[in-house]
């Protein structure tokens, strides 16, 4: 683990794992293959990371270093204005053909949820136990409780909201939905321009 000084590997291409918690490289479409080395971030120790570090500073991890960003139900637990910082550092340790794959909650999904009673019904079953609307809302009840404050969930998006902030990080290309069956947002963004069939080439290869 490391908080300064890395380098990244010289010869695989690498994706950035953030926010990675428990969840390995081998659970993860696209990259479960031996194509891609994995570094590991995230703010908890405890999750064992190459390097240890927050959303808004990426700070140890070089410019330009990465081929990829994987970024799983991180985006929600930053505040609104701090949404562009974490997509500029996406966007500053990408190389220029790097490209993000990011998930975070539906909040239209949700909300229809909670319009119908059903803020503290699960809605699905993690590997930590059931999630109800309430948790999609505002953060992991049992983290919260364990002390891990870091999981409160700040902020929230629809599709176009997400696909918005995107547009203003300077990511020219996207490729995502919103999933209401599973109350999230998929999308991936790239770095620089392509041809539209090219990019939902690529994207098929890392959305579940």
């Amino acid at each position: 683990m490391s908080e300064g000084g890395w380098q990244p590997p010289a010869d695989d291409k690498s994706f950035l794992h953030v926010g990675c918690g428990p969840i390995q490289q081998w659970q993860l479409k696209g990259f479960d293959s031996t194509d891609w080395s994995e570094i590991r971030f995230d703010i908890d120790p405890g999750a064992c990371p190459d390097i240890l570090g927050t959303l808004t500073d990426m700070s140890a991890v070089p410019s330009a270093s990465v081929d990829a960003v994987y970024s799983a139900h991180n985006l929600e637990h930053v505040y609104p204005h701090e949404v562009p910082v974490v997509l500029a550092e996406f966007h500053r340790v990408l190389k220029d053909d790097g490209f993000v794959v990011l998930t975070c909650p539906d909040l239209v999904s949700v909300a229809a949820a909670v319009a119908q009673g059903r803020l503290l019904e699960p809605l699905y079953e993690v590997a930590s136990g059931p999630i109800a609307a309430i948790d999609i809302l505002y953060g992991h009840r049992d983290s919260l409780a364990s002390g891990k404050v870091y999981m409160a969930h700040r902020t929230g998006f629809t599709y176009a909201t997400l696909r918005d902030a995107f547009v203003g990080a300077k990511f020219p290309l996207h490729v995502g939905a919103a999933r209401p069956e599973i109350f999230d947002l998929w999308i991936v963004a790239f770095k620089t321009g392509k041809a539209l069939p090219e990019a939902e080439r690529i994207a098929r290869q890392y959305l579940p």
